[in-house]
């Protein structure tokens, strides 16, 4: 088989769809470390993780570009750096490509709670919300009626347990949960806790409640609301999810 020489223009090409990828994948990686560690402000540092993306993006369509030979017998000496560009490229993207598919199909609802009438109240938490952009009250009607609607199975959770044994699970379980308790309080059947999301570090406020339901049993409301974004990309409703499962895993 004869092959012809290699095409210069596309082995350069090549070698900047590699240079893209290799710069897009620490792009995207540092975002969340420099909003969680470093102080950069949110909107910026989704600006970072959205142009990492980009560099993503470009460097996967050259990749494509180049990979292939566009004549036969053509002798590709870009090849190599075009697959590797190829799937450097792709790791970079899937992280913002499934965040901003994740942010398109969740509501625009970052306060979930199973008692949307009387929703349980931040009091310390309240006091550590410098710096949110959400305000700290239940958004209304509008946004209960919407969750209702999109998580009808968030109800309250009722344990055939007094309240002081009740409040004991709960606070075990929240412990399990790695969230970071700051308030117990048994008299009045609240617990506080702060959950910090691992990349990015976005701070969600959790306030639980208990209170006796019926002559044996009690009744636990949870709260979980995220101090910024206008969406929570469903977070808050998964948290509920899983506090609730553990909670009545061994009632």
């Amino acid at each position: 088989m004869i092959f012809r020489a290699a095409n210069p223009v596309s082995h350069r090409l090549a070698r900047l769809a590699f240079f893209l990828a290799c710069l897009a994948a620490p792009v995207v990686a540092i975002a969340g470390p420099l909003h969680r560690y470093l102080g950069l402000d949110r909107d910026i540092a989704l600006d970072v993780f959205r142009y990492g993306f980009y560099l993503a993006a470009g460097a996967i369509a050259l990749g494509l570009a180049t990979a292939v030979p566009t004549r036969p017998g053509d002798r590709r000496r870009g090849f190599l750096a075009a697959m590797l560009a190829l799937a450097i490229g792709a790791g970079a993207a899937w992280a913002p490509l499934s965040w901003l598919m994740h942010a398109y199909r969740a509501p625009a609802l970052n306060d979930i709670s199973t008692d949307t009438e009387n929703p349980p109240k931040l009091v310390v938490t309240l006091q550590m919300r410098r710096g949110a952009t959400n305000a700290p009250a239940y958004p209304g009607p509008g946004a209960a009626e919407l969750q209702h609607t999109i998580y009808p199975d968030l109800t309250p959770i009722r344990l055939p347990l007094p309240p002081a044994e009740a409040f004991k699970r709960v606070d075990a379980v929240a412990t399990a949960m790695g969230w970071n308790v700051v308030a117990r309080e048994p008299s009045d059947g609240r617990l506080e806790a702060v959950a910090t999301s691992p990349w990015f570090g976005f701070q969600d406020d959790i306030v639980v409640r208990v209170r006796k339901d019926g002559a044996r049993g009690s009744r636990v409301d949870i709260r979980s609301k995220s101090r910024t974004g206008t969406s929570d990309l469903g977070v808050n409703a998964e948290r509920i999810r899983a506090f609730a499962a553990r909670l009545l895993q061994d009632k």
